[in-house]
C-alpha cells in the first residue's frame, strides 16, 4: 500500500508538472489531454503482455522493475529543456517522456492490483479494495496538490534559491520534476520490501503472437460472463470519465473561475477527497450486493452538470465533493466485483490486464472526444453538460443491460463470491 501510494503520488504530480511544462513551452490547449492520450495508449498496446509479465514473477519485483521505467521517463522529462532543442522538439520529448511513464504504469498495474486477489479471500475483496482504492485516491489528492504546489511561483522561487537545487535546475518545472523523481525513488525502495505471497501460476507464454491470441480469448471470456460484462462496462466508463474529468476541471477552473494551474490542481484534489469518503462508505457494501450501486452512477452524471452554475468557493467545493463521493461509492464495489470475476475466470495478472485494456481504450476515446471539442472551441460549460449527459445515459443503459441479464438467469446473484480460481483460464489454455 505504501509503495502504491508513493508511486501514484509521483504519477499525478508529474502530470501537473508536465501540463505546466507544456504551458511554459507555449503548447496549444489540446496538447495536455493528448499527452494523457499517449499515456493511456501504452496500456492498450501492452495489454496482451503485461498480465503474463505480472504473473511470471513475484509481484513486488514486478512493481520495482516497472517503477524503474517510470523513473527513466521522469529523468527524460527533466532533461528535455537541457538538450538545446527548439520548442516543437521539446514538446515532442515531453510526449515521449510521459509515454514512457505510461509504459511503466501499464506494466505496474496488474501487479499492484493482482497482489490484492492473491492475499485476500472473495468475501474480503470489497473491504480490501476499499482500502486500496481509498489510498490510491488519497494519493491522487496528494500528488495533484503536490504538483500544483511545486509549480506555484512562490514555492518554485524557494526551491530555485536552494544551492543544491540551483546547481541542477534552472526552471520551475525542472525543480518540480526533480522533487517528483525523489518520490519515485522512495516508491522503488518500498517495492523492495514487499513480501512474496508464494502464489504460483502456470508457466507464462512468451511467444508474442500467442500472447495476443490468448489475450483476445481472455477479453472474450470476461465480456461473455454475465456479471463480468456489467462490472467491466461500468469500470471502463468510470475510469474513462475520471481521466477526462481531470482535464475538464483544470480547464473549467481557468475559464469559469479564473484560476491558475496550481489553483485548479487543488480543485482536482477536492474531488478526489470526496472519492476517498465514497470509497470508505463503499467498504460496507457486501460483494453479493455490488450491482445494487449502479443507480449512483446515474446520479453522478447529473451531479457533473451542476458545475456550470456554481461560482462561490463553498459551492464549487461542495459540488466537487459530491461528484467525488458518488464516484467512489459506486466504483469500489464494481471494481471488487470485476476483480473477483476475473480471478475466478482467469488469473490475477491477466484479469487486471483485460480490465486495464478496456478502461484505457475508453480513456483514449473520451480524451480524443474532449480534445476534439477543445479544438472546435466549444465553451467549457457546454462540454461539461455533454459529458454529464453522456455518463448518465450510459449508466442507464448498463442498468437495463443488468436487469436483462438477471431476467435471463435469475440465479445469477448466487454465483458471486464463489471460488473456482482460474477455471476458464485453464480451460482456455487446454
Amino acid at each position: 500500500m505504501v509503495a502504491q501510494a508513493l508511486s501514484s503520488v509521483a504519477d499525478n504530480a508529474l502530470l501537473i508538472a508536465a501540463i505546466a511544462l507544456i504551458a511554459d513551452l507555449q503548447g496549444p490547449d489540446w496538447m495536455a489531454p493528448m499527452m494523457k492520450w499517449w499515456f493511456a495508449l501504452a496500456y492498450v498496446a501492452l495489454a496482451a503482455f503485461v498480465g503474463a509479465f505480472a504473473d511470471a514473477f513475484p509481484k513486488g519485483r514486478v512493481m520495482f522493475i516497472t517503477n524503474a521505467i517510470k523513473v527513466c521517463g521522469c529523468l527524460l522529462m527533466f532533461g528535455c529543456q537541457s538538450f538545446g532543442l527548439d520548442h516543437p522538439e521539446q514538446l515532442f520529448l515531453v510526449f515521449c517522456a510521459y509515454t514512457l511513464v505510461g509504459i511503466g504504469a501499464a506494466a505496474y498495474s496488474p501487479a499492484k492490483y493482482g497482489i490484492v486477489t492473491e492475499m485476500l479471500p472473495p468475501e474480503l475483496l470489497v473491504k480490501g479494495n476499499s482500502w486500496i482504492e481509498g489510498l490510491t485516491v488519497l494519493s491522487i489528492i496528494v500528488g495533484t496538490v503536490l504538483g500544483g504546489v511545486l509549480i506555484n511561483p512562490a514555492v518554485s522561487d524557494v526551491l530555485l534559491a536552494q544551492p543544491w537545487i540551483s546547481h541542477l535546475v534552472q526552471t520551475r518545472t525542472e525543480a518540480a520534476i526533480l522533487v517528483i523523481g525523489v518520490v519515485y525513488l522512495l516508491a522503488a525502495a518500498s517495492n523492495l520490501l514487499i513480501p512474496r505471497t508464494n502464489v504460483r501460476y502456470p508457466r507464462q507464454q512468451t511467444n508474442p503472437v500467442k500472447l495476443v491470441r490468448d489475450f483476445t480469448g481472455y477479453v472474450r471470456i470476461l465480456w461473455r460472463d454475465k456479471i463480468g460484462q456489467i462490472s467491466l462496462a461500468v469500470t471502463t466508463l468510470f475510469w474513462g470519465a475520471g481521466a477526462t474529468l481531470q482535464f475538464i476541471v483544470i480547464e473549467w477552473g481557468a475559464r469559469h473561475l479564473g484560476y491558475r494551474l496550481d489553483q485548479a490542481s487543488v480543485l482536482m484534489g477536492v474531488a478526489a477527497l470526496g472519492t476517498v469518503a465514497g470509497s470508505i462508505l463503499a467498504g460496507r457494501v457486501p460483494l453479493k450486493r455490488a450491482l445494487s450501486v449502479l443507480p449512483v452512477g446515474v446520479v453522478m452524471g447529473f451531479a457533473v452538470m451542476l458545475m456550470p452554475i456554481v461560482h462561490e468557493r463553498w459551492a464549487v467545493y461542495s459540488v466537487l465533493l459530491l461528484i467525488g463521493g458518488l464516484s467512489g461509492f459506486f466504483v469500489v464495489p464494481m471494481n471488487a466485483l470485476l476483480q473477483h470475476r476475473g480471478h475466478v475466470l482467469l488469473s490475477a495478472g491477466h484479469s487486471i490486464a483485460v480490465q486495464n485494456f478496456n478502461e484505457q481504450l475508453n480513456i483514449l476515446l473520451m480524451l480524443a472526444l474532449y480534445s476534439l471539442m477543445l479544438w472546435l472551441d466549444l465553451p467549457i460549460n457546454a462540454i461539461i453538460v455533454i459529458f454529464g449527459l453522456l455518463v448518465a445515459a450510459l449508466m442507464l443503459i448498463f442498468m437495463h443491460w443488468n436487469r436483462r441479464n438477471h431476467r435471463a438467469d435469475p440465479g445469477l446473484e448466487h454465483t458471486i463470491g464463489q471460488h473456482g480460481h482460474g477455471q476458464a483460464l485453464k480451460h482456455s489454455d487446454a
